[in-house]
């Protein structure tokens, strides 16, 4: 095994995407199955999200889910990618996230976004405007200051049970998100939503900019993305239809739609923006067969020097998105993927990380 692959975390988000009729309902006790068999195959962390009036997506409230999912499970640590922090109060996410640690200490992570509803109805319907996500800064800042009491925008006022309490907390690269997290010295999440030299381009003035700090001693980059693993190349790429035609839908027609199957997605009849954005939709994702993808993450993973893998692959067949989730595992040499070389132990510790503080 190549050394990236052996000394690099892989985690697993989870977006509760409803598939073609089914209910919201089956799609979130789904994610909590899906995250005792990410536990089983030795992935670090299982983090779910928020999404708000989105038709695929049923995960709209990450600490509830994030409650359900630890205690459904028993090693693997749990968390958001992320709360998006200007729909929130600071009080009331560091309360939430108190809670969570309390009931599962040392497995709980507090990933944050600074991103706001997706149209101006959800904004209104939240109490926020796009102008909100300009006060991250200062929402980080009360939010962490909870935790060490040591918050000044509302003197007096403490967090329970949140202070005193250590929860890891990460910022995602949206908009000025990877300046924060290095002016806060945090981990950062990323994705290369403008292409992979942009995401690159961005890690490196991260790590320029970070500053350590009682969180953090050194930059933490978890990078995002999608990992299609099957027996064939084509077999693979068709696990990316269904994500990537919701994708182009949702530009052509304001909405994000359930999953439906990759057959029906190549029947479809599709005008020519449609079929534009869905071929672009297509690209920049890891897939093939087990060789194919080990080559792609080793070659990227040594682009980044990134510390952790956090995959978000979601298709139409549970099955066969399990299946992907359980090669990779076998690929990268997770513990629980069979005939692994890598023996069923803690995975290796991140380079900030300390018994005093510790890493992510």
């Amino acid at each position: 095994m190549t050394s990236a692959l052996a000394t690099t975390r892989f985690s697993v988000l989870d977006r509760s995407r409803t598939r073609q009729g089914q209910a919201p309902e089956q799609a979130l006790r789904d994610t909590v199955r899906f995250a005792q068999q990410a536990e089983a195959l030795g992935y670090h962390r299982f983090w779910v999200s928020e999404h708000h009036s989105v038709p695929g997506v049923a995960g709209s409230a990450p600490t509830v889910l994030a409650a359900a999912v630890a205690a459904a499970t028993s090693r693997i640590r749990v968390g958001t990618g992320g709360v998006m922090l200007p729909n929130h109060q600071p009080l009331v996410v560091a309360e939430q996230f108190g809670v969570l640690e309390s009931l599962f200490p040392g497995r709980i992570d507090m990933g944050l976004g600074r991103s706001v509803g997706f149209t101006d109805g959800i904004r209104r319907a939240l109490g926020r405007g796009r102008e909100d996500a300009e006060d991250f800064p200062a929402r980080l800042a009360e939010l962490l200051g909870y935790f060490t009491g040591e918050q000044t925008a509302h003197p007096q006022v403490h967090a329970r049970p949140a202070e005193g309490l250590r929860v890891p907390a990460f910022v995602l690269a949206t908009g000025a998100g990877a300046d924060h997290a290095a002016a806060f010295g945090l981990p950062l999440v990323i994705a290369a939503v403008r292409g992979e030299d942009a995401m690159l381009r961005t890690i490196d003035r991260y790590r320029e900019r970070f500053r350590p700090s009682a969180r953090s001693a050194e930059p933490y980059v978890v990078l995002s993305g999608t990992v299609a693993v099957a027996g064939t190349a084509e077999e693979a790429w068709r696990l990316l239809l269904p994500e990537a035609w919701s994708a182009a839908w949702s530009r052509t027609h304001g909405e994000f739609p359930p999953l439906r199957p990759p057959e029906e997605i190549l029947d479809l009849r599709m005008s020519t923006r449609e079929r534009t954005l869905f071929e672009e939709a297509l690209h920049g994702h890891l897939h093939g067969t087990g060789p194919d993808v080990a080559e792609a993450l080793e070659k990227l993973l040594a682009r980044s020097a990134a510390d952790e893998m956090l995959v978000t692959t979601s298709t139409y067949d549970r099955r066969r998105e399990l299946d992907s989730y359980r090669r990779l595992a076998r690929v990268v040499g997770l513990p629980g993927g069979a005939g692994t070389g890598r023996p069923a132990t803690a995975p290796p510790r991140a380079p900030a990380e300390t018994d005093e503080h510790p890493g992510p």
